[in-house]
Parts: C-alpha cells; structure tokens; sequence
C-alpha cells in the first residue's frame, strides 16, 4: 500500500514549511509520497516545495482557486498511490503518525477514516484555547476530540484518510465548504463504505490564530449543518441544534434574572466555572482557562447564529442554499 498525503495549500508558505519538516522527520520506513496542490494563491509556496525535493518524494501543482474540496480532489486524482492521507496546510504531523495509521489498517482495514487533533506547547495561547473549545467533552468541539463513536466517525478534512476506491466511487467532496468532509462521510455510507476513528492517529492542528477569523469559521460550520441536514434528513441528530439552544436559553436566563429569577444565571454561571478550571488544570495556566471560555463563548454564538439563520432559510422557508449563502459554494 502506498500512502498519497494530500496538502491543499492558499496563501500559506509557511505553514506548509512546518508541516513539511514534520513530515520529513517521519519515523515510517515505507515510501510515500507528498501531494501539495496549491489552490490559486497569490502568495506561492513553490520555493518551499523545492527545498524538500531532495528530502521527501514531493509534487506540487498550481490550479485556479476552487476551494480546498476541489484541491484535495485534484491532487488525488493527480497521485500514485492508492491511499490517501488528507491534510489541512496548518498541521504538523507527529513523527509516528503514518505508522500509527498502517498498524491500523493491517488491524482492521477500514476505506476512511479520521484521527482527532492536539496542540503543540509552541502554539499561542489563543490557539490553545480554540483548541480546547473545539475538542473539549464539554462543548460540542468534542466531536473532533473523538467523541463520536469510533465506527460511525465522521472524518475531518484536516486529518483524513480515503482509499482510491472509495475516491473513485464516491467522486470525491463536493463543492460546499465548510461541510464537504461530513457530506462525504455520508455518501460513502450510502455506498456501503464504512468509516472510522484511529485515536491514535492525530494531528498538531493551529485552527484559526485571532477571534475574528474564529468566529468567521464557527458561523460558516453553523451554516453548512441544516444544509447538510436537508440533503440527509436521516443523519441529523438533535445536538446539532445544541449551540442555539444555549444562545436561546441564556437569553431567557437574563431576562428571567431581570425578574428575579436567578436559577437560569447561576447555571450558566457554574458551566462557565467547569470550563474555567478544566481550561486551566488542561493547559496549567490561569490565562488560557480564561481564553478558553471567550473561545467557547465565541465558538456557542458564531455556530448558533449560523445554524438558525441557515435552519430559518433553507429548512424552513425551502430556500436554495446556493443563494441564500454563496460563500459556502465554490465553483470549479
């Protein structure tokens, strides 16, 4: 079996520096090869691209921007090999990792399959707190954690494998984004493909590095699930609905604290103080514990709003989600 990595790169040269001298420090002894594809940038990595050359069996191809769906599409059409390992250009990959994914798939082979993620101690403190509310068991980040059960995982793009076949009979992600990685999952099961989790197989990944394009990417991810739940009815599940629901619920824990009525607030106020200290034990230190929270908070409203203003439109009223929201459709 030949590992393919698949890097889909935009106007990150140094990004894909790091996470190529992650990969070029890999302990795995068996060939593999680097695919990076880079999505229409205006700042090219191909002067990185060559100082691997000598190091890691690498190509690199520049496209017109399509969105990284349609990248990771076209470098796995463009590889040799007939696995592919996805990743995002902001990871770096631990030393074992290729290994940790082969002992699985001699263990139970399986077409796809996803691996949670992890901060670095070289990360900021404000990527470590997004870190801890995307994978948090007590926030709805939890599912990135590796919370979803291990056999009905729904990969994450940032950290997924595919087998050709699958690539080939699926056709690979469609063009909404975010949501092209769940979209997939789903149409590989109709297939009759399975998908799961390596625990063992993470990732070191930087997400989004200020809270401005935090809570960009949370509102889009509120955005893309009641579409997503509109194509596939059957695979909706009622903890999507979670993030508005505490939105909802803190807005009439304030205005039954108006009244007095302080039950609602003080709950609140105690979820708060959980994430707080477990914030801080996590990371030992006070600082990010209270980044943490912003985090969760920003993450909670960016991600609520989205998803009742998507669930409004779309589920609804039945408008074409393509035209309601075009930000979340590239066109190859």
């Amino acid at each position: 079996m030949l590992f393919s990595l698949i890097i889909p790169v935009y106007n990150r040269p140094d990004e894909i520096d790091e996470l190529l001298a992650s990969l070029s420090a890999a302990s795995f002894q068996n060939p593999f090869e680097v695919v990076v594809v880079e999505d229409g940038s205006s700042i090219p990595c191909e002067h990185i691209i060559e100082a691997y050359r000598g190091k890691l069996d690498i190509s690199y191809y520049f496209k017109l921007n399509s969105g990284p769906g349609d990248s990771r599409n076209f470098g796995m059409q463009n590889a040799k090999g007939d696995y592919f390992l996805i990743f995002d250009s902001d990871c770096i990959i631990p030393t074992q990792y290729l290994d940790e994914v082969a002992k699985a798939l001699h263990e139970n082979y399986v077409d796809c399959f996803g691996g949670p993620d992890q901060a670095l101690d070289s990360f900021s403190d404000v990527q470590k707190a997004i870190n801890f509310g995307m994978t948090s068991f007590l926030t709805t980040g939890g599912i990135r954690g590796g919370s979803e059960k291990v056999n009905k995982f729904q990969p994450r793009s940032f950290n997924m494998g595919l087998s050709k076949k699958a690539f080939l009979s699926s056709g690979g992600f469609g063009d909404i984004h975010p949501g092209e990685d769940p979209d997939l999952s789903i149409r590989l099961w109709k297939s009759g493909f399975t998908t799961r989790l390596f625990p063992n197989a993470y990732v070191y990944h930087k997400r989004r590095i200020d809270w401005a394009k935090f809570y960009k990417q949370v509102n889009k991810f509120g955005k893309a699930r009641p579409i997503l739940n509109s194509w596939y009815p059957e695979y909706a599940k009622p903890t999507f609905f979670f993030p508005s629901l505490f939105l909802l619920g803190m807005v009439f824990s304030v205005g039954m604290a108006v009244f007095g009525i302080y039950f609602f607030v003080a709950c609140y106020g105690l979820y708060f103080l959980l994430l707080l200290t477990v914030a801080t034990f996590g990371n030992k230190s006070l600082k990010i514990g209270l980044l943490s929270v912003v985090a969760v908070c920003i993450q909670f409203y960016g991600y609520g709003i989205g998803f009742l203003k998507s669930f409004l439109l779309v589920q609804w009223l039945g408008k074409d989600p393509k035209k309601v929201f075009p930000e979340l459709f590239f066109k190859a």
